[in-house]
């Protein structure tokens, strides 16, 4: 009996110290799972391209290259995805219902199936105090567009601007009842400059820009800035982005032609501050110059306006180039 008490007590001991070496065992094997896990993980992280790794956002307002636009939406956005944009601004200019020739949701699709999100819009309706209904109803319309495509923003493109405290108070608070519209479709409404509104009021030491900033309500209206208008316009867009660090949420990103080509526009300082302020969608546009309307072929017959969009496009890629690799844009 006793001779079986030892041998059953042997037995416990053994299976205990069994148990033990397969925890040990299970705790290494883990450890080293684990372990091969984040190195393969870091591993990969390194080996990737830096494009793959950390993708800019670059947006583009689609006025570039409107004609080839309204031609071949499909192929155009197709176009520019490869060249490296992955963020748009539309254009709707007189209130147009369908986004260049299409309804809403089909023009999405395709801009969904090459990796571009729709930010933003451009149109513009002119206050008409005779049709203030009819004006809101339209106002209603192309916001219900714009949600569709899942944009965030409604920018008004120009105005027509009556340059004293009482026309810019009464373009202010048409503004502002237009904006608190849209925020009832989940929409910012904004308002993108040129170089006149850096212009003094008639009747106030006031520039323009400056007064509509001041003078609309913030819940509802917020401010794309041209930033090559703003320096034609004698003004210096860092120092407004330091003023107006919340009121500023969208930017234009422009220049003679291509972006950075000139070397007049301070778009390190620009993006830096943009940046600082927590904001983080722009748009390249580039303005078909004079210069490539006007431009021959050999033969001396004009440029057609294929070989016109060709160039534009060409300046879009070598624009998105410049911004892929300026260390400044994150």
């Amino acid at each position: 009996t006793a001779n079986n008490w030892n041998l059953l007590y042997l037995q416990k001991q053994n299976n205990d110290k069994n148990k033990q070496q397969m925890k040990k065992s299970f705790k290494t094997c883990r450890s080293a799972v684990t372990a091969y896990v984040l190195a393969a993980i870091t591993v990969m992280a390194f080996s990737m391209p830096q494009g793959v790794a950390a993708k800019k956002k670059i947006g583009f307002q689609l006025y570039t290259v409107m004609g080839a636009m309204n031609k071949n939406p499909k192929a155009s956005i197709e176009r520019l995805a490869k060249m490296g944009y992955n963020e748009v601004e539309l254009v709707q200019w007189g209130g147009d219902p369908k986004v260049f020739g299409l309804p809403a949701d089909e023009f999405k699709g395709i801009c969904d199936a090459n990796g571009i999100k729709i930010i933003s819009t451009h149109s513009s309706i002119q206050e008409d105090p005779a049709k203030e209904e009819e004006i809101m109803n339209r106002w209603r319309e192309l916001f219900k567009i714009q949600k569709a495509c899942g944009g965030k923003y409604f920018v008004v493109p120009s105005y027509q601007i009556d340059y004293t405290v009482a026309g810019m108070n009464r373009m202010c608070a048409y503004f502002n009842r237009v904006g608190k519209l849209a925020k009832e479709y989940g929409l910012t409404l904004g308002y993108h400059n040129h170089a006149h509104e850096f212009q003094k009021l008639k009747d106030s030491d006031k520039l323009m820009w400056e007064y509509f900033v001041e003078n609309t309500d913030p819940r509802y209206v917020c401010f794309e800035l041209d930033v090559y208008w703003c320096t034609k316009g004698g003004q210096d867009p860092v120092a407004y982005l330091k003023k107006y660090p919340k009121r500023i949420q969208l930017l234009h990103i422009k220049d003679d032609f291509v972006i950075g080509a000139s070397g007049t526009i301070n778009f390190e300082g620009i993006f830096n501050q943009f940046r600082k302020n927590k904001m983080k969608n722009y748009f390249v546009e580039i303005e078909t110059p004079q210069w490539l309307r006007d431009k021959k072929n050999a033969d001396g017959s004009k440029y057609s306006d294929d070989q016109v969009m060709d160039e534009m496009f060409k300046a879009s890629a070598e624009s998105a180039e410049y911004l892929k690799n300026a260390k400044f844009v994150k």
